[in-house]
C-alpha cells in the first residue's frame, strides 16, 4: 500500500498559544501579601501607641491636677513635674525659671503662707501654655 500526500490547504498547523495565567497569579498573591503584610505592621504599631506609655502626658496631668491649697508640696510638685517641660522653647524656660523663682519662698520654710495671687496666675499661665 502506497501512502499519498495530499495537501490540505484549509487546515493551519497548530501554533503554540503563551500562557500568562501563572504569572498573573504569583504577581496577585505577591500584591496580596504586600497588602496584609502592610495591615498588620499598622495594626502592630496602632496597639503599641496606644498601650505606650508617655512621660509628659502623666506630667502634665499631674500639673494640671496639683493641689494649690498645701504652697509647699505644691511648689515641690510644680517644680519637679514642669523641669521636664523646661527645655521645649525659650518661652518655656523663661518662665519655669520665673516660676521656680517665685516658688523658692514656699519651699524652704517650715510655715508658709498661702500662694499669692501673682504666684497662682503665673502658675496657671504655665501650664496653659505646656502641651505634650
Amino acid at each position: 500500500m502506497q501512502t499519498k500526500d495530499i495537501p490540505l490547504h484549509d487546515i493551519k498547523p497548530l501554533i503554540e498559544i503563551q500562557e500568562y495565567s501563572l504569572y498573573y497569579f504569583s504577581a496577585l498573591v505577591f500584591i496580596a501579601s504586600v497588602v496584609v503584610l502592610v495591615l498588620v505592621y499598622l495594626l502592630y504599631k496602632y496597639i503599641k501607641n496606644k498601650n505606650s506609655f508617655n512621660i509628659r502626658a502623666e506630667y502634665l496631668k499631674q500639673l494640671k491636677a496639683v493641689d494649690l491649697s498645701n504652697p509647699k508640696r505644691a511648689a515641690y510638685e510644680i517644680t519637679l513635674y514642669g523641669a521636664l517641660f523646661e527645655a521645649d522653647s525659650e518661652e518655656h524656660k523663661k518662665l519655669y525659671s520665673a516660676l521656680v523663682k517665685e516658688l523658692e519662698t514656699y519651699k524652704y520654710k517650715k510655715d508658709v503662707d498661702s500662694f499669692s495671687e501673682e504666684t497662682k496666675h503665673s502658675i496657671k499661665n504655665y501650664v496653659g501654655i505646656l502641651n505634650v
